[in-house]
C-alpha cells in the first residue's frame, strides 16, 4: 500500500512541474502546496482556508502531507489551474480587480467565491450588480466627528458621473457629491480595524477628502469596490477615447504607496516636530493628525528629479526638535520639507517610496496639479 503512496505522491510532485501548476491557481503566489481535488486546481496554503469556506464545492488536502488515492490523482491530472483558469475565469470583465497573495483577505475570498460558488464569470448576467453603472445600497460609514460608524444610504451614478451619500434615509439632498473623476477606493482593513474596511477617497477644492466604509457581507462590500472600478474605466474611456485598456486599467484604483507615522516640522524649520499620519498617494504626501481623519492637515507636491526633486537621508545641521533619530529631508524648487521617523527601516522605506515617484516623469497633467500647490493660498 506504502507503494501505491509513494507512487501518487511523485505523480503530484510531478504536476506541480506542469504549465501552470507552479503558482496559486487563486492569487498566483508560487509554489502552492495545497489542492483541492474536486476543483482539480494547485493552490498556497492561504487560499486553501478560503477553499475551507466553500466546503460544499471545494474539498482541499495537503500534496505532500495527506494521503491521496490514485482516482484523485488522476483527476488532479485532468484538470490542473490552466484548464480550470480557461473554465472558471471565461469572461472576467476588464476593470475586476483580480487579487494577487499580496491583497487582503476579503478581495481573496470574494474573488475564489465568484469563480467556484457564484460562478459570475461564465455568465455576463451574474455580473449585473458591479457592472450596470448604477448602483445604491447602505454601507456603515464613519463620522467625521463622532467616529461611530452609521448606516448611509450611497448611490453610484455613472450617467451622472458621481458618488454620493445622504445623511438621513429620506434626504432630498447629499451630504457629500464625488466626482467619479477623483474617486479612489482601497481596502484598510488594519487601519479601519475591520476586514471589510474600505477607504473612499475624492477631491473637493483640488483637496483629498476620506470617507472610511465597510458592509457586513463581503459580497456587498467588493461589490461597491467593483462598481466603483467600472464606473472609473467608463469615464476614463470617454476622457481619453482611443487610449488602450491597458493603459487605463491601472489608473481604476490605486492602494497607497506607503503610510505610517513621522515627525514633521513647519516651513521655517524653528518649530518642534510633530508626530503626523502620513498617506503617500501618487505624487501627493499628505499628513493628518491620526489615521482615520477625514481632511488632510496638509499636502506635499513631489515631482520628479528633472524638475530639482531630491530626498537625502538626513536633516541639515543645526535643526533641532526632533525626538525621533532617522532624518530625511525633501528638496523641492521651493522649499526643504523635514521628517524624522521611529526606526532606520522607516526611514528606508520611505526614501524608497519617495525616490520612486521622483525617478519617473512626470505626466502632462501633472504639472497642473504642481502648478496648483505652488499657488496655492
Amino acid at each position: 500500500m506504502a507503494s501505491d503512496q509513494e507512487k501518487n505522491r511523485q505523480h503530484l510532485k510531478q504536476l506541480l512541474r506542469k504549465s501552470g501548476n507552479g503558482n496559486c491557481a487563486d492569487c498566483g503566489a508560487a509554489d502552492p502546496e495545497w489542492a483541492s481535488y474536486t476543483l482539480g486546481v494547485f493552490v498556497c496554503h492561504s487560499c486553501s482556508g478560503l477553499h475551507r469556506n466553500i466546503a460544499q464545492i471545494s474539498k482541499v488536502k495537503s500534496v505532500l502531507l495527506d494521503p491521496w488515492s490514485s482516482t484523485e490523482v488522476e483527476f488532479m491530472d485532468s484538470v490542473g489551474n490552466n484548464a480550470a483558469k480557461a473554465k472558471y475565469e471565461q469572461i472576467v470583465p476588464a476593470f475586476y480587480y483580480c487579487p494577487t497573495y499580496k491583497d487582503c483577505m476579503i478581495l481573496r475570498e470574494q474573488w475564489i467565491r465568484a469563480k467556484y460558488e457564484r460562478k459570475e464569470f461564465l455568465c455576463v448576467e451574474r455580473q449585473e450588480p458591479y457592472s450596470a453603472g448604477y448602483r445604491e445600497g447602505f454601507l456603515w460609514k464613519r463620522g467625521r466627528d463622532n467616529r461611530q460608524y452609521l448606516s448611509r444610504k450611497f448611490i453610484l451614478s455613472e450617467r451622472e458621473g458621481v458618488l454620493k451619500y445622504f445623511n438621513k434615509h429620506d434626504a432630498r439632498e447629499p451630504k457629500a457629491v464625488m466626482k467619479i473623476s477623483t474617486v479612489n477606493a482601497t481596502f484598510q482593513p488594519t487601519k479601519i480595524g475591520t476586514a471589510h474596511g474600505l477607504q473612499i477617497t475624492y477631491l473637493k477644492d483640488n483637496s483629498t477628502r476620506n470617507i472610511f466604509v465597510y458592509h457586513e457581507d463581503g459580497k456587498e462590500i467588493v461589490d461597491w469596490f467593483n462598481a466603483i472600478r467600472a464606473a472609473r474605466l467608463h469615464y476614463l474611456q470617454v476622457a481619453f477615447p482611443g487610449a488602450p485598456n491597458s493603459d487605463l486599467l491601472p489608473k481604476l484604483t490605486r492602494n497607497y504607496k506607503k503610510e505610517g507615522y513621522m515627525e514633521k516640522t513647519g516651513p521655517k524649520h524653528t518649530e518642534g516636530f510633530k508626530k503626523r499620519w502620513f498617506t503617500m498617494d501618487d505624487r501627493r504626501l499628505m499628513y493628518f493628525k491620526e489615521p482615520l481623519e477625514a481632511y488632510a492637515r496638509g499636502e506635499v507636491f513631489i515631482g520628479c528629479k528633472e524638475n530639482d526633486y531630491t530626498v537625502l537621508p538626513s536633516l541639515p545641521p543645526n535643526i533641532q526638535g526632533y525626538h525621533w533619530q532617522f532624518g530625511i529631508t525633501i528638496v523641492t524648487p521651493d522649499r526643504k520639507f523635514l521628517f524624522a521617523c521611529e526606526t532606520e527601516e522607516d526611514q528606508k522605506d520611505w526614501i524608497a517610496a519617495f525616490q520612486s515617484v521622483i525617478n519617473r516623469p512626470m505626466l502632462p497633467h501633472e504639472y497642473a496639479v504642481e502648478a496648483y500647490f505652488k499657488h496655492k493660498p
